[in-house]
């Protein structure tokens, strides 16, 4: 579903990529960047005392959660936690 005509949304299309591809590969860096923030912002105010650890986790949850089965979920979880815990 969209709200944005079909000849608007090529026009918007149009002029991204007139842009190079570096520079659309730093506007999705930055896009991403921008949605972690909001998403970290989320977590902590649903629970202040969080680790910094448990909102690696929960970030990922949030992005890629359900792109994965819940025992690779785990195992992921699992793998984070011995990143984490050696940084």
């Amino acid at each position: 579903m969209t709200d944005t005509s079909a000849s608007v949304g090529l026009r918007f299309r149009n002029m991204i990529m007139k842009r190079s591809p570096e520079k659309r590969l730093l506007m999705g860096f930055s896009m991403y960047d921008t949605a972690r923030i909001i998403v970290k912002s989320a977590i902590m105010e649903q629970n202040p005392q969080i680790s910094p650890k448990e909102i690696k986790k929960e970030i990922f949850l949030r992005f890629y959660g359900m792109e994965y089965n819940r025992l690779e979920r785990e195992k992921i979880l699992r793998a984070l936690d011995t990143v984490i815990s050696k940084q």
